[in-house]
């Protein structure tokens, strides 16, 4: 028979590992029939419970996947329904169907040309479908012709659709700093946007890169009031507002991009 002694600090070490943690078929051993008594009757105990210790922990983390899941397939609804606002949100307003879209593709290239990681390239992208979800709190005015000039309630509703935008998703966590994002999307570098006049790098970059999708997209789209302008003269009037509307390093990306595309264009 094994010395009791040995046997006994051999279990108090095998019980500080579990203690600790640390599984281990030691204390497995410590059960056979040549371990004296206490020891072994202790050792069985010990055993058992790390077993059901363990089924616990495999129960525990199924369940974690599960709800890993389940949270990601919400994620995905809220966001697809969300997504269909904003596409609802366009059809009162033929002149601005595929805006979002295309204001999300091309600030997610910025993204991209700017060397954001993938995670901030989606935070953009997405930010960037729902830019103008607060327009969906908007009366029809504000996709009407007003000529040259809107009246100053209908300046007052366009101006206030980032900050109702932001109101409609704030109880959405799983967008983050996302909606920080639309909030600031209509800010300028010069301090003169809306709705928060913040200025340079207080606008988070995101929103920055949004701006300048944004102002490109609206630019270059027909609307009621005027044509559409050709890309490169909305990309001058871009490059001539850096620094001021726009930020330099996001216009410059983007015209980075539309370089490269007119290289390929070229091949």
């Amino acid at each position: 028979m094994r010395s009791e002694n040995s046997e006994l600090v051999r279990l108090l070490e095998v019980i500080g590992n579990l203690a600790a943690g640390t599984y281990s078929n030691e204390i497995m051993e410590l059960t056979q029939s040549d371990t004296p008594e206490p020891i072994r009757t202790i050792a069985e105990a010990m055993g058992m419970m790390m077993v059901k210790v363990e089924a616990r922990e495999y129960q525990l983390e199924l369940l974690i996947d599960e709800l890993r899941q389940l949270n990601e397939q919400i994620r995905r609804n809220s966001l697809q329904t969300v997504s269909a606002m904003a596409q609802a949100l366009e059809a009162r307003d033929a002149y601005t169907r595929g805006h979002a879209e295309r204001v999300a593709a091309i600030a997610s290239e910025i993204a991209q040309e700017m060397g954001l990681d993938e995670p901030s390239r989606e935070l953009v992208r997405t930010a960037g479908v729902l830019h103008d979800i607060g327009k969906i709190g908007c009366s029809d005015r504000i996709f009407q012709d007003h000529g040259a000039k809107n009246p100053p309630d209908v300046v007052k509703e366009i101006r206030d659709h980032p900050g109702v935008g932001a109101e409609i998703l704030k109880h959405l966590d799983f967008l983050g700093e996302a909606i920080e994002l639309i909030h600031a999307h209509h800010e300028r570098i010069d301090g003169k946007g809306y709705p928060k006049h913040l200025n340079g790098e207080a606008i988070p970059l995101g929103a920055r890169i949004i701006a300048v999708a944004d102002g490109f997209d609206a630019m270059t789209t027909d609307r009621p009031y005027q044509k559409g302008m050709a890309p490169e003269t909305a990309l001058e009037i871009l490059r001539q507002q850096a620094g001021a509307k726009w930020d330099a390093a996001c216009v410059a990306a983007f015209e980075r991009l539309q370089l490269k595309k007119s290289g390929q264009d070229a091949l």
